[in-house]
């Protein structure tokens, strides 16, 4: 599932007529870095949600053949926050684990690790298994700690900043009541004070695309890349 329904507030104006994973860097769309690596990783079958412009989207990636991938959208008449929209998204995502993507990150890992993660998630724990990326200059307290079992913890220090991409579980969600706006964070607290919440460092290149200062730094970068 690949996150798309948020406002993107700190884009403005830019995303007034866009919505933000179709903002356009390195040369193509910012979703379909996302699309791109899913499908090579051999995810095909991907579930989108929207709210602000989600016609936009489904008028760009339609049913999604042209990258070689079948795309389901899960319209919100409202965003529903990051749990609020998975849970809405539940009866297109099935009864097994998957793997979530927010479409406002730049992200260059491999897929294929978060396939095989999603694999060993129970309804009985653990229930989600999380990539944590090093923290940016602007989120410099970072989110959670990952100790050297592979638990991630709420509490305690170093910590790490959660990267928007993970693995889950449906029964995470399944408690929560559809159509109803909820954010991520608290659930996936709750589950890790139970020791049900695992997950990995990412090295790798990330970014939260989250302004348009970042948006064009990310741009000259992947541009001189391809130079």
């Amino acid at each position: 599932m690949i996150l798309a329904a948020g406002r993107g507030e700190r884009m403005r104006p830019l995303t007034d007529h866009t919505p933000k994973p179709l903002l356009p860097v390195g040369g193509k769309a910012l979703i379909v870095w996302h699309i791109e690596r899913l499908r090579a990783a051999g995810f095909t079958e991907l579930v989108i949600n929207h709210a602000h412009l989600g016609h936009r989207l489904e008028d760009a990636l339609g049913d999604g053949a042209a990258l070689g991938v079948h795309i389901a959208w899960s319209p919100e008449a409202s965003a529903l926050e990051t749990a609020g929209g998975i849970r809405h998204a539940l009866p297109v995502l099935g009864d097994a684990p998957f793997v979530v993507v927010n479409g406002d990150v730049f992200c260059d890992a491999d897929f294929t690790a978060l396939r095989t993660a999603a694999e060993s998630l129970r309804a009985d724990g653990p229930l989600a298994h999380l990539l944590l990326v090093d923290n940016p200059q602007h989120h410099r307290e970072g989110d959670f700690r990952l100790a050297p079992d592979g638990l991630i913890h709420a509490d305690g220090l170093p910590r790490l900043t959660f990267s928007g991409l993970g693995a889950y579980h449906p029964a995470l969600f399944a408690e929560l009541p559809d159509n109803t706006p909820a954010k991520l964070a608290p659930l996936l607290r709750e589950a890790m004070n139970a020791g049900k919440i695992t997950g990995q460092h990412h090295a790798g290149r990330w970014i939260d695309v989250g302004t348009p200062q970042r948006l064009a730094e990310l741009d000259r970068e992947l541009v001189h890349a391809r130079s």
